[in-house]
C-alpha cells in the first residue's frame, strides 16, 4: 500500500490525518514493530509520545482512608482513571498536547478484588467503554498491569487483598508489626518525616514475602500449599501465578480486540522479594532504598512472629543519600502478622521452612541458613532471578495473552527498576515482538524533592562513577546529566537486544518540589527546566516515552493521593468546567489546569518518511532541527562500518518505505501569533504549516538509497503579536562563574609577577572585569 504522497501532483498536507494521529485510518493499517522502530504501513517511523493514564487508577474510586483495609471485597475502580462522560475532554486535551501514545494502568485488584475466580465484568466494560473512544481522537494505547510494593493492602497498589491472606497475613497487623507501610496509602506520605518512604515497602515482610512466593515459592516456600481451582492443593507459586494469568486473560479478552489497543505490558517494576538477597542481616545500601526504620530480612521475620525488635534507623544525609542515626524497638505490643487461622497456623512462613528460628536458651533470634535465598534449597544451584523466575514467568504470559487476542500484539516489558537491561537476556528467553520500556526519574530529585543549578548522576554514582564527575551545574548540566542516565539505560539495551525498540515507561517530576514553593507563588519555572532538561535526554536518546503521569485528581494539596506523590502537571481543580471546553486541537481553552506547558508540548517528528538520525528542540526560542536519511538496503552498512546497534547509529537497513511525506507535530501553543520559518530542505521539497492540525508537513523529493535530509525550523513574532518572554537562561558553570573565576585568575596571576609592568596590565585588567 502506497501513500498519497508518491504522486507528482501531491501537495503537502493533502492527506485528511494530522501527525499525531495513530488511527489506522492515519497509518493504511496497524502500527507495528521493526527493528528498533515502530513503523506505520508505509514504512514511515512512528515517534510515539505520551502519557501514563494514570496514577489515580492506582487506588479505588470508593477508597475511604478511615476503614482501609477494611471492605476490601467491595472495592471499585469503575470511574478510574476518570468518569467515561469526562473521557472527551480528558483525551482532546491530550490530542491537543501531541500527547496521544498511553501506557493505560490497570491493577489485578481492579479486576478481581471480590475473590480468587470473581471478576468485577462491570468494570472491565467500563474499561472497554473507555479504550473504544482512543481511534476518534488519534491515540493508541497499551495497557499496563500495574503493582508497587505488591498491593495497596503492602502500601502500594497491584494485587488484591485476597493474595496477602492466602499466604497467611493478618491484614489488619501488617502495619502494628512492620510488615508494611500503610500511611501513604491512606492519603498520608506528605509530612517531612513520611516523604519518601513508600519504596522502602519493597523490603518489608509483606512485599518481600508476597513477591518471593509469586516468582519462587515452589523453591523457597514448597510446604505452603493452598487450593487450586478443583479443590486441589497445589503450590503457593501455582496458586498465585495461575490466578494472574486468569486475570491477565480476563483484561486482554475486554479490549484486545479494540483498534486503539496495540499491546499489553505483563507487570510494573517487578522485584525479587528475597531472591538473591545477599544476606538475612542487611540489605544492600547501592540497590535498596534505606530510609526511616529499616529492619534486615531476620529482624522482620522476628517482628511479624511477635518478637518486639530493636532495628537500625536513617536519615537523610550528604552526600551520601542515607545515614544510620540510631535504633527503635518495633512491635512493642507483641503483636503477630501471621493468622492463626491460616495456612501456616500462626507462624512465621520462613521459620515454617527452616530459615530462622528462636533460641529459646539465649532468647533470641538465629539465621538456620544464611543462604537459603542465594541457592536453591533442594540441589544448591546459584539462583539467578530472570533466568529462573522471571524469562519463564515473561513467556508463559506472553503465549496466554497472544492466544486471548492476537498474535500481532506488542509485549511490554521492563527489568527490575534502576537496572540496565540483563545480559541474560537473550534471544531465547524473549518472546517475540518484544518492545523494551524501562523507566527512568532523576532519583536525586525524587528523594529530596529538589531540584536547583546543582544536579548529581545518581546512576553513574551508584555503579562506582568517581564522584565528581557526577557532579553537574545549572541547567545545561542537568541537560547533560539527564542524557547521559537516559542514553546509558537506552544503550545497554541495544547492545542486549539489538535493534529491538527502546520507550521510557515512566520518567517525571515532582511539581511538589522545593517545599512546594511554586503552588504559592504560581512560578513553576524550576519545575519548567527539570521538564525540559528530562525530555532533552530522551529527544537525543531518539526514544519514545510516557510521562508519569496525567492525572485529572490531582490537586495542590493532596498531589496524586497515593503515597505522597505530586507528579501530575494537569490539575482537573485548575482548569475550566467542562461545559466551557472546545475540543478541536486548536481551542486553548483545553490548556487550563495545566502546568509548565511550555516544557511539556513540544514539537517532535511524528511520522518519517526515513530513519530518524537526530532531533534538537530549544524549548526558550521554539526552534528546532531535524535530520533523518533514506533506508540503504543495498550497501551492507554493518560491514562498511564495523557498525553496532547504538543511539546514534541506527541500522540503515529498513522496510520499504512507500511515502514521501514526513509529518512533524508542532503545536499551535508555540506557534500561535508566530511565524512558522522553514529552512535546510532542498529546492525540489514542499512544505506547508497547519496550524489547526498542528502539523508541518514536508515531501522531500530525493529517495537515493542513504540520502541525508535535514528541516530547520524558527519561530517569529507576527506583527500585531508581543514577542514571548524568555521562559528561562539556558546556565552552566561558565556563564554564572566564568567572569569571576577569571578575573582571580587574573589577580592571582598580577600578584605572583609583583608591581611589575606586566602586574599592573593585570590588575587594570581585573577592575575592567570585576
Amino acid at each position: 500500500m502506497s501513500h498519497p504522497s508518491l504522486t507528482a501532483s501531491y501537495l503537502p498536507g493533502s492527506s485528511k490525518s494530522y501527525g499525531h494521529d495513530w488511527s489506522q485510518d492515519a497509518l493504511g493499517g496497524k502500527i507495528r514493530v521493526s527493528g528498533r522502530h515502530f513503523i506505520d504501513n508505509y514504512g514511515r517511523v512512528c515517534g510515539l509520545r505520551g502519557v501514563n493514564l494514570s496514577g489515580s487508577s492506582k487506588s479505588s474510586s470508593n477508597h475511604n482512608n478511615d476503614t482501609f483495609p477494611s471492605e476490601a471485597e467491595t472495592v471499585t475502580f469503575i470511574g478510574r482513571p476518570f468518569p467515561l462522560e469526562d473521557a472527551p475532554e480528558h483525551f482532546a486535551r491530550l490530542r491537543r498536547w501531541g500527547l496521544t501514545f498511553i501506557r493505560f494502568l490497570v491493577t489485578w485488584e481492579a479486576v478481581e478484588h471480590a475473590g480468587p475466580g470473581i471478576y468485577d465484568t462491570e468494570y472491565l466494560e467500563y474499561i472497554r467503554n473507555l479504550l473504544t473512544l482512543l481511534p476518534q481522537y488519534g491515540i493508541i494505547a497499551f495497557v499496563s498491569l500495574h503493582q508497587d510494593v505488591w498491593s495497596r493492602y503492602s502500601g502500594g497498589s497491584g494485587a488484591p487483598a485476597w493474595t496477602l491472606e492466602t499466604v497467611g497475613f493478618d491484614l489488619h497487623e501488617l502495619e502494628s508489626t512492620g510488615a508494611a507501610w500503610l500511611k501513604g496509602v491512606r492519603g498520608g506520605g506528605h509530612l517531612e518525616e513520611e516523604r519518601g518512604l513508600w519504596p522502602c515497602g519493597y523490603q518489608k515482610l509483606a512485599a518481600a514475602t508476597m513477591a518471593t512466593c509469586f516468582w519462587a515459592g515452589d523453591a523457597f516456600a514448597p510446604k505452603l500449599l493452598t487450593k487450586g481451582k478443583h479443590g486441589d492443593p497445589i503450590s503457593v507459586q501455582q496458586f498465585l501465578q495461575d490466578a494472574y494469568l486468569d486475570m491477565s486473560e480476563m483484561v486482554v479478552k475486554a479490549v484486545g480486540d479494540l483498534e486503539g489497543v496495540v499491546g499489553f505490558e505483563m507487570m510494573n517494576e517487578p522485584h525479587r522479594g528475597y531472591v538473591e538477597i545477599p544476606s538475612l542481616h542487611y540489605f544492600d545500601y547501592n540497590t535498596d532504598l534505606h530510609l526511616s526504620a529499616v529492619p534486615s530480612a531476620l529482624e522482620s521475620f522476628q517482628l511479624g512472629a511477635g518478637r518486639p525488635t530493636e532495628v537500625a534507623v536513617w536519615t537523610r544525609s550528604f552526600p551520601m543519600p542515607t545515614r544510620k542515626t540510631g535504633h527503635v524497638v518495633l512491635n512493642v505490643d507483641k503483636r503477630k502478622v501471621w493468622r492463626e487461622n491460616g495456612p501456616t497456623k500462626g507462624q512465621c512462613l520462613w521459620e515454617m521452612h527452616g530459615v530462622w528460628g528462636w533460641d529459646k536458651n539465649k532468647n533470641e533470634a538465629i539465621v538456620l541458613r544464611e543462604s537459603y535465598f542465594g541457592k536453591h534449597p533442594t540441589n544448591g544451584k546459584k539462583i539467578d532471578w530472570y533466568t529462573d523466575f522471571y524469562y519463564p514467568f515473561l513467556n508463559k504470559w506472553a503465549e496466554r495473552m497472544r492466544r486471548a487476542s492476537s498474535p500481532d500484539k506488542i509485549v511490554f516489558l521492563e527489568m527490575i527498576p534502576n537496572e540496565f537491561c540483563p545480559p541474560s537476556f537473550t534471544k531465547g528467553h524473549q518472546p517475540p515482538n518484544i518492545v523494551y520500556a524501562p523507566h527512568w526519574y532523576d532519583l536525586n530529585a525524587l528523594f529530596t524533592k529538589a531540584f536547583g543549578n546543582f544536579t548529581v548522576n545518581v546512576q553513574g554514582l551508584s555503579r562506582g562513577m568517581f564522584p565528581l564527575k557526577a557532579f553537574y551545574w545549572g541547567h545545561k548540566g542537568a541537560r547533560d546529566n539527564f542524557a547521559l542516565q537516559i542514553r546509558n539505560i537506552v544503550q545497554e539495551a541495544y547492545q542486549v537486544l539489538g535493534e529491538t525498540p527502546v520507550i521510557i515507561g515512566e520518567c517525571g517530576i515532582p511539581m511538589d518540589m522545593n517545599n512546594g514553593e511554586a503552588f504559592q507563588t504560581d512560578d513553576f519555572t524550576w519545575q519548567a527546566k527539570m521538564m525540559d532538561a528530562m525530555l532533552v535526554g530522551l529527544e537525543r536518546a531518539m526514544v519514545g516515552f510516557t510521562l508519569w503521569n496525567y492525572n485529572p485528581h490531582n490537586t495542590d494539596l493532596a498531589g496524586d493521593d497515593w503515597n505522597g506523590e505530586n507528579f501530575s502537571w494537569f490539575s482537573r481543580s485548575r482548569a475550566l468546567p467542562r461545559e466551557l471546553l472546545y475540543h478541536e486541537q486548536s481551542s486553548a481553552s483545553l490548556d487550563n489546569g495545566g502546568r509548565i506547558l511550555s516544557a511539556v508540548v513540544r514539537p517532535y517528528p511524528a511520522k518519517t518518511a526515513g530513519i530518524p538520525l537526530k532531533f534538537e528542540y530549544e524549548v526558550t526560542s521554539g526552534s528546532f532541527m531535524f535530520r533523518w536519511c533514506n533506508p540503504d538496503t543495498h550497501t551492507n552498512y554493518s560491514k562498511a562500518i564495523n557498525w553496532a546497534p547504538t543511539v546514534t547509529e541506527p541500522s540503515r537497513s529498513h522496510p520499504e518505505v512507500k511515502a514521501l511525506e514526513t509529518e512533524i507535530f508542532l503545536p499551535s501553543l508555540i506557534t500561535h501569533g508566530r511565524s512558522v520559518v522553514v529552512s535546510g530542505l532542498d529546492e525540489d521539497d514542499s512544505y506547508v504549516y497547519d496550524e489547526a492540525r498542528q502539523t508541518l508537513f514536508i515531501v522531500a523529493k530525493n529517495t537515493q538509497p542513504g540520502s541525508i535530509h535535514e528541516v530547520r525550523v524558527k519561530l517569529a513574532a507576527l506583527e500585531g503579536f508581543r514577542s514571548r518572554p524568555l521562559l528561562f537562561e539556558v546556565n552552566d558553570i561558565w556563564s554564572d562563574f566564568g567572569m569571576g573565576v577569571c578575573a582571580l585568575v587574573v589577580l592571582f596571576s598580577a600578584l605572583l609577577l609583583g608591581m611589575s609592568g606586566i602586574g599592573e596590565q593585570l590588575l587594570r585588567r581585573v577592575e575592567l572585569i570585576l
